[in-house]
């Protein structure tokens, strides 16, 4: 055979080598490292909400679970590595920083008043104003929902609960102080606007009872404790197709309007009530 003629059957096997690699299905990325690439988005979503919320954490679990919801983890039961606990201990810490930011803040408040203020700035509405504004939803944990557009309103309906959470989880990562200071940077502005009107929980709910076609609320006493000179009410407050709500007082409008800000609570109405 002739030197041009190996040459020749050389380059046709190179071509037929060339072409059925082409043909080949491309290599499927193995189980590690599409693990990887996930873990890796993880930390970076992780890493700007710690830039924007200004806190770093030392135990990043913490922060995992108070963005985690209970629809996404594997065991429903292991309620514990949700958002749950922390938004309970979150919740109370909020609390007593905003109290004493509003304590400083106004030297000349006198307790009704610092009470109406610190109903406003913890509420849940407020609370999810400051998760949306901090980028919050972003980091959010979701299972599966169900319907299309469930997980967007399950989103919004959690952002509250999830501020929260992330207080709590600041709260035990760095003590006290650390959760205060994330509080006043992210709360300071709310602080200084003036003051809403509040509004009675009743005239809100009868308002939002009308608008959904419903007839007026009914209200009924349900128990009556405590002596003569001071009594203490349970009163029901009840509308068709709705679990009724209770509520105490000292007195049967307290106990009303304890109910009806707890029916509303529960329905998720933004009712700025005075209650």
């Amino acid at each position: 055979m002739t030197d041009d003629r190996a040459t020749d059957l050389e380059g046709d096997a190179s071509d037929d080598r060339r072409a059925a690699a082409s043909t080949r299905k491309p290599r499927r990325k193995s189980p590690a490292k599409k693990k990887s690439k996930r873990a890796s988005r993880k930390d970076a979503v992780a890493g700007e909400i710690e830039r924007r919320i200004g806190y770093s954490f030392t135990d990043h679990a913490l922060l995992a679970a108070a963005l985690t919801h209970v629809s996404a983890l594997k065991s429903p039961s292991d309620r514990a590595a949700s958002y749950q606990r922390l938004e309970f201990l979150g919740d109370h810490v909020l609390g007593l920083a905003v109290s004493a930011m509003l304590f400083r803040a106004f030297p000349k408040g006198d307790e009704g008043e610092l009470s109406k203020r610190l109903a406003d700035l913890v509420r849940r509405e407020t609370c999810a104003d400051v998760a949306h504004t901090l980028g919050l939803d972003a980091g959010i944990k979701l299972g599966a929902v169900g319907a299309a557009g469930s997980a967007e309103r399950l989103r919004k309906s959690v952002l509250g609960d999830i501020c929260e959470a992330v207080i709590g989880a600041i709260f035990i990562d760095g003590g006290y102080q650390a959760a205060a200071d994330f509080i006043e940077r992210a709360w300071v502005d709310r602080l200084r606007k003036p003051m809403r009107a509040l509004r009675d929980p009743k005239t809100v709910l009868q308002e939002w009872a009308q608008g959904r076609g419903l007839p007026t609320p009914t209200y009924r006493e349900v128990e009556r404790t405590g002596p003569q000179h001071e009594p203490r009410f349970r009163i029901e407050v009840a509308l068709p197709g709705l679990k009724p709500a209770e509520g105490l007082g000292s007195s049967k409008r307290a106990a009303e309007k304890a109910a009806a800000s707890e029916l509303l609570a529960r329905e998720g109405v933004a009712s700025g009530a005075d209650g």
